[in-house]
């Protein structure tokens, strides 16, 4: 009997040895901005914002240079990176649908293994409410005090009962920023509740995610990142005088915005990324301080872009590049190479499979994603460049397959459009009917056509998809 003891005692001590005191595995630190254009970031070629911080997450480790949302809007697009499956599997295919309860998360996975977890900042994947502190469903983040549903609050303050809205008009909460400075002001506030959690785990495994509710309008930031930027020209792109003729239908019915409204709204826009930078600079600056920077994961990205004027329009939703094409940067000391770039096409689905297998971790779920980490640590591996993604399920379905050269849609709005990103990176010139692309559109549907079929794509049956689909192929 005593042996048994003696065993059942050894046992549970080499479990909390795992969970507190594992070396030999990597911490995780997710950091995710909000419908944030790529070409902000200096690592980017972003030439108006500074951003030190964030390209230092390049510049040691990895940046991919065709990273998708899976759909560029916010639910669907957080769904499919927390899961590793397409939006219609979630089933969250567009904003406040909730994800089901049946999903394993990353964050899930590692709990169930020992790690700590935890989440800060805006988790949109619980339906309506707003901002909802604190979900009940947890999917895998143990501490999600300062989990908010929904919003794009711009202040928070540590209450007598939990976290709350700093900024309030009729008693209601509100996205004012009157009186916001660095310990109110949200990037800053979330920021403190990274470093809070990161200083408490010093020595044990972590999987912590903060995801800012910026660089997302309203366009306003607190002092001194307001008026950093007043004096800067904002470039402005060409496609936003562009034709008619060079207009898609599923792009053609949006506000049309003019130059004047680009160089109103970026000055702010470039003060939300230098705060995010500055403050993502405090968290590597706290995992440098811990000695957890050599054995810490951190991975950069957003939900999805803005097109910030480009194409005459703001936002998301569309194919373009500023609205689905997304910053990704990892970083995994050991593992990855400082400066690798990846060129090959990837999205969201991607990401739980490839970190998973970075972390030594066997996630053990069906998913829809591919594991990508011979790309990331330059194996050699037969690899297919082309990603998939889709719109939301309510408004002009589109569905496209894209690589790092091609862009093609299909869509119940009108014809199909090839984009040459390479001679056109503006967007403007469809090729779908150059005879000179054949070879490409009929690689590019075939694919497309594969991958509705396996992953069951209800827009694959859509009458204008299906028979342009169908002719391109010439079935």
């Amino acid at each position: 009997m005593k042996k048994i003891r003696l065993t059942i005692l050894a046992f549970c001590l080499s479990l909390s040895a795992f969970a507190t005191d594992n070396k030999e595995s990597y911490n995780l630190l997710v950091i995710q901005t909000d419908e944030h254009h790529f070409k902000t970031l200096g690592c980017y070629g972003g030439k108006i914002v500074k951003t030190p911080n964030i390209d230092w997450i390049a510049k040691n480790g990895a940046i991919a240079t065709s990273f998708y949302a899976t759909t560029p809007v916010c639910s669907p697009s957080r769904g499919a990176l927390m899961s590793g499956k397409y939006p219609q599997h979630t089933p969250v295919t567009n904003n406040n649908i909730k994800l089901d309860d049946d999903i394993v998360t990353f964050a899930e996975v590692l709990r169930r293994k020992g790690y700590a977890t935890g989440y800060a900042g805006k988790w949109h994947l619980d339906g309506d409410g707003k901002p909802q502190w604190g979900p009940k469903r947890k999917f895998g983040w143990e501490d999600n005090r300062f989990m908010f549903n929904r919003g794009h609050w711009k202040m928070f303050a540590d209450g007598p009962n939990g976290p709350q809205v700093g900024s309030t008009k009729n008693g209601r909460p509100d996205y004012g920023i009157k009186g916001a400075d660095e310990k109110s002001f949200a990037t800053d506030w979330l920021t403190d509740k990274v470093i809070n959690f990161v200083n408490e785990k010093k020595g044990k495994s972590f999987c912590y995610m903060v995801s800012y509710p910026d660089p997302h309008g309203p366009n306003t930031v607190r002092a001194p990142y307001d008026t950093m930027y007043e004096d800067v020209k904002p470039p402005i792109p060409r496609s936003v005088n562009k034709t008619r003729a060079q207009t898609p239908k599923w792009a053609a019915k949006a506000p049309r915005i003019t130059a004047d409204t680009i160089r109103l709204l970026m000055p702010k826009y470039y003060g939300m990324v230098k705060c995010l930078d500055d403050n993502i600079g405090r968290i590597l600056d706290t995992l440098r301080r811990n000695g957890q920077i050599d054995n810490t994961i951190i991975v950069f990205t957003s939900d999805h872009g803005d097109l910030c004027g480009e194409h005459g329009r703001l936002n998301k939703g569309v194919p373009y590049e500023g609205s689905a094409r997304i910053p990704f940067l990892i970083y995994t000391p050991g593992k990855i190479k400082g400066g690798t770039v990846v060129n090959e096409a990837l999205s969201c689905i991607d990401f739980m499979p490839t970190v998973m297998n970075l972390m030594n971790t066997k996630h053990g779920q069906k998913v829809d994603g591919r594991d990508a980490t011979a790309l990331f640590t330059g194996v050699k591996t037969d690899w297919s460049d082309m990603a998939f993604i889709r719109s939301t399920s309510v408004s002009k379905p589109w569905l496209c397959a894209v690589s790092d050269r091609y862009k093609l849609v299909y869509s119940e709005m009108g014809d199909p459009w090839l984009f040459d990103l390479e001679k056109d990176p503006d967007e403007l010139i469809n090729l779908f009917n150059d005879p000179e692309s054949k070879d490409v559109i009929t690689t590019m549907t075939d694919q497309l056509q594969r991958y509705c079929k396996l992953q069951k794509d209800p827009f694959a049956d859509l009458p204008e998809i299906k028979s342009a689909i169908t002719a391109a192929l010439g079935n």
